[in-house]
Order: C-alpha cells, then sequence, then structure tokens
C-alpha cells in the first residue's frame, strides 16, 4: 500500500488502492466512492450491511485507505465534500456550460494529484531520468502525447531522450536497452497490453523501468523497478476508462522534466539557452 499524505482526498485514496483489493474489501470501498454523501451518516454496521460484508472488514478497507478506522474516513468524506460544494457553479446546460462545468470538474482534482506520489520513488525517477545512458518514454493510445511532451521537454533541456509512436518498434527499441539505461512508460490504467510489452522488453536488458501510472497495483507496476502513482481525477477503474483524463499527466510532466533539468544543473542551462536560440531563428517577423 502507498504511504498518503496526510492531505489525499479519501476518493482518491480509494481509486489508488482499489486493485490492491481483496475482493469483499473491494465492495466496500465502491460503496463509499459511489455514495459518498451517504456514508458519511452511515455507521460502519451500515455500511457493513449494505456492502454485504462484516464490521471487521469495513474496518480493515478504512485502514488500507490510510485511516486508523471509520470514524476517520466519515470525517475526512465530509471535509471532502465541503470542498467541492464550496466552489461548485452551476454554469447551465449549454454546450459552453457543460464544458465549464467539467473543467471546474478536472481543476478541482488538480490538488490531489501529487497525494498518493512517494517521496522517495519521484526523486530516484528524476535521478535516473538526468543520469541513464540511454532515455525512452514510451506510451500507447491516449497516453501517447503525454510521453511524447515529456521527451521534447527533456530533450529542450539537454537530457535527450526517445519517443516512438509505434508499438512494435518500441518494443525493438527497448529490448535494446541495457542495465545502463531507462524507459519510462505513461499508461493509466497499468494495462495497456502493448505498453505491458514494451515494459517486458525493457525488464529483460535490466533497464530501470518507470511506470507513470493512477493505481498502485497493475500488471505495470509489477514490471516496473519504480512507480510514479498520480492520483486519477475519477474514482474508479471505469472512471477511467470512461472519462479518460490527462491533465494532471501533462502537470506532472511538466514538473518533472524542471526537476530532470535542475538535477543536470548548467549543462541544463546551456541546453534550454540553445533551444531558444533555435526556437527564435525559427520565428517570423510577424510572429507575436
Amino acid at each position: 500500500m502507498p504511504e498518503f499524505s496526510a492531505s489525499a482526498p479519501p476518493l482518491a485514496r480509494i481509486a489508488t488502492v482499489r486493485n490492491t483489493l481483496q475482493p469483499a474489501e473491494r465492495r466496500v470501498a465502491d460503496l463509499v466512492a459511489a455514495h459518498p454523501a451517504d456514508v458519511v451518516e452511515w455507521t460502519a454496521q451500515e455500511v457493513a450491511e449494505r456492502a454485504g460484508v462484516g464490521r471487521a472488514t469495513v474496518v480493515r478497507t478504512c485502514q488500507s485507505f490510510g485511516y486508523r478506522g471509520y470514524p476517520q474516513l466519515r470525517v475526512a468524506l465530509a471535509a471532502e465534500l465541503a470542498r467541492g460544494n464550496e466552489g461548485h457553479i452551476d454554469h447551465g446546460p449549454s454546450v459552453l456550460g457543460r464544458m465549464r462545468g467539467e473543467i471546474d470538474r478536472l481543476a478541482a482534482s488538480l490538488p490531489a494529484l501529487a497525494s498518493v506520489l512517494d517521496a522517495e520513488a519521484v526523486a530516484d525517477a528524476v535521478r535516473i531520468a538526468a543520469q541513464s545512458r540511454r532515455l525512452l518514454i514510451l506510451a500507447n493510445g491516449l497516453s501517447s502525447p503525454i510521453a511524447s511532451d515529456l521527451a521534447m521537454r527533456l530533450t529542450a533541456a539537454g537530457r535527450p531522450a526517445e519517443f516512438i509512436a509505434d508499438a512494435i518498434a518500441q518494443q525493438i527499441a527497448a529490448r535494446h536497452l541495457t542495465a545502463d539505461d531507462a524507459c519510462i512508460i505513461v499508461s493509466g490504467s497499468g494495462a495497456n497490453e502493448a505498453s505491458l510489452r514494451v515494459a517486458s522488453a525493457a525488464a529483460q536488458g535490466g533497464a530501470e523501468l518507470i511506470a507513470m501510472t493512477s493505481f498502485a497495483s497493475s500488471a505495470l507496476t509489477e514490471l516496473a523497478s519504480r512507480s510514479l502513482v498520480i492520483a486519477p481525477s475519477g474514482v474508479s477503474f471505469r472512471d477511467e476508462l470512461e472519462h479518460t483524463s490527462r491533465v494532471a499527466y501533462l502537470v506532472f510532466a511538466e514538473v518533472f522534466a524542471d526537476a530532470v533539468a535542475a538535477e543536470r544543473g548548467a549543462d541544463a542551462r546551456e541546453a534550454r539557452a540553445h533551444a531558444l536560440e533555435v526556437v527564435s531563428n525559427n520565428l517570423g517577423e510577424s510572429a507575436s
């Protein structure tokens, strides 16, 4: 189980660890995620009855979320619901109104994105990305733009990073990696089959494998040597599939690239100066 910061909201904790739970505990987690306002009012016994489990399972599930017991979960849920209601604005039923509502929802989820990240794993990932001989940053599906963006940012900062779009070419490149190299794989679900093949190929050569994902336990995290768990904007695996958002990943990719640049010191500053020179040379007179 990951170590949660005190500020990590309960629904983010639930989404992150759900896949690690036993079936009975998962029923409790799903009930809490589906009815957070009701759970604030229910007793532990009422939750147990509705989930079809024993009261001890409810307490054990709360401890899996990082709380001492059920009372602490209820308080945390009440606080999260109160924060969500404070900034809620009804923008109306128009297309733009619905878009603004979705933007509000995503914005509200961003403060939690780092709440389940492990400090040691982040520091190790930054160091590995800065020092490895060769660095691949790979993804498939909707995660591909994140990997491409991160690779470009790192390359501009003087840390050459390779992004490859074709799934088979990814596997070939990953298979050539050695213990001196590293591979960052971006996968929200941690279950993308093409990305798992890449991870297996990278692991065969002994490369450092870093996962950027939304769930603490998945097929990808089992293969990875380091896992950067970014709290999902939804509260379930189904949300991840149906309402996939990569906004949190874009934000994290930007700050991760900055951290790698800081790790590289003067080399990164010189590289960024060269990158700005190239950009400047490609701007036309009418550019604004």
